[in-house]
């Protein structure tokens, strides 16, 4: 089903010291590994271990290097490689900083109880990361960047990275530019600068419209759009309760969201002035696209928004999973209301969820889909502010799906945490939400691009 924007690949390397017996003298130094034997035995450990992750991601891990001094170190091959797995089994400062570079990301692992004790166990915050000085101060790597023990933690972090590296670089397909209503042009250049985000504005005219009256003039484009259309209403998930005219129209368009991302080799759309501009073109509502290229694994936005399309990246690719882009309401009582048009059915990126189809709901007018989210379905929401500085992130559980007047995908969410302080921070306009528990990764991906997470 969805295919992540890209491969992490990671390089581990067990950087290790033995030791001779001397009299009289501290020959020596902490830590399990003391011989070459040892050091074997640590490899096929470690081997054992990575082989073992529980990755639900595509990633490539390149064979384990063991290192025992400098000269060792600068044979190891580091190019292409975006994240440098150290496993600290030495007491040699200089050998493990020669293999950590703002270039990369950095995770050095560390043995307390889960095999022979590493003697960077006890030298790693003094002598690496605080420079033998009182504040952390080493280039490349942090606090967040060591883990002790825990293989869980472990996969959290490269799920972070491997997510924030199909986040950066995105190519977006633009329709109608971006929208004035989220900062317009200052927003594409922030995105720009901060996440590499690649921009191919489509004007609706000529360019959309043009392509719009030539799907529908195209026999064999109205056929397949038939054909699309019959075979998605064939679910059993899915009932229709609007046109189905609409409904076909809405496959021509997304025929032509189609070319349009392969054109431009993207796989990230939005469309501005989706509420007003697209309808007359289309005789539809661009709702039901959206949701499909969605659930397809592409990412898909409304409202030209290029504030919170860089959340909607970065969640998706971290969880592997559709995510919901909606309009937050005002937080009271631990509960907030969320609500769009435009929600992915298969929000487990497996399984559709039961969805009624109706008409977008301030038109009243196409097709778009009322999902009904699973109650007391773990998610995670970010929010992310205008100036890509400082995001919200929080869990929350479903309470119901409700059936508000407002847009027909609508969720009431239990708040996880302090409710008044997610009131107090809230920023930006729109949420992303996904199923799951995300938010740590969130919060370590975020790091790395120097925007802080404030958690609830």
């Amino acid at each position: 089903m969805h295919i992540m924007n890209a491969k992490l690949v990671i390089k581990p390397i067990l950087a290790y010291s033995t030791s001779v017996r001397k009299e009289a003298t501290s020959w020596r130094p902490w830590g399990g590994i003391q011989t070459e034997a040892d050091a074997v035995k640590e490899e096929a450990h470690i081997n054992a271990e990575l082989s073992a992750l529980n990755l639900d991601f595509p990633v490539k891990i390149l064979p384990l290097s063991l290192v025992k001094n400098l000269d060792q170190a600068r044979s190891v091959q580091l190019d292409g490689v975006d994240l440098v797995i150290i496993y600290g089994a030495t007491g040699d400062t200089e050998l493990i900083r020669s293999f950590i570079s703002e270039k990369r990301w950095t995770i050095l692992f560390l043995r307390h109880k889960s095999g022979p004790l590493y003697p960077y166990y006890e030298f790693a915050h003094a002598f690496l990361l605080r420079r033998w000085t009182d504040e952390v101060s080493q280039p490349g790597i942090g606090l967040d960047d060591v883990v002790v023990d825990d293989y869980d933690e472990l996969v959290k972090k490269i799920r972070a990275l491997n997510g924030l590296k199909g986040a950066l670089g995105r190519k977006v397909v633009v329709v109608g530019g971006p929208s004035s209503l989220f900062y317009g042009q200052a927003a594409a250049d922030r995105a720009k600068e901060k996440w590499g985000i690649e921009i191919k504005t489509v004007p609706y005219e000529p360019d959309l419209g043009d392509r719009i009256k030539k799907k529908m003039g195209d026999p064999r484009a109205v056929e397949r759009a038939k054909e699309l259309a019959q075979n998605y209403l064939s679910s059993n998930q899915i009932k229709l309760s609007t046109k189905n005219e609409f409904v076909i129209n809405a496959f021509i368009l997304y025929q032509v969201f189609e070319d349009l991302l392969n054109e431009a080799g993207a796989d990230a759309i939005t469309i501005n002035e989706c509420m007003t501009t697209i309808i007359p073109m289309a005789r539809t509502t661009a709702c039901l696209p959206l949701s499909l290229l969605n659930d397809e694994g592409k990412i898909a936005v409304c409202e030209g928004d290029l504030v919170s399309l860089p959340a909607f990246s970065l969640l998706h690719e971290i969880s592997n999973r559709p995510v919901f882009l909606n309009d937050p309401t005002f937080p009271h009582n631990g509960v907030v209301t969320v609500a769009h048009c435009t929600s992915p059915t298969m929000l487990n990126g497996k399984d559709r969820e039961r969805t009624n189809l109706v008409t977008h709901y301030e038109s009243d007018f196409g097709a778009a889909p009322k999902v009904e989210f699973e109650k007391g379905q773990e998610v995670t929401v970010l929010d992310a502010d205008f100036g890509e500085k400082i995001w919200v992130g929080f869990k929350g559980k479903v309470v119901e799906s409700t059936a508000y007047p407002t847009c027909r995908s609508q969720m009431d969410i239990e708040i996880e945490g302090d409710w008044k302080k997610l009131l107090s921070e809230m920023r930006g306009f729109h949420w992303v939400l996904v199923y799951g528990d995300f938010l740590d990764e969130a919060e370590y991906a975020l790091k790395k691009v120097g925007i802080e997470l404030r958690r609830i």
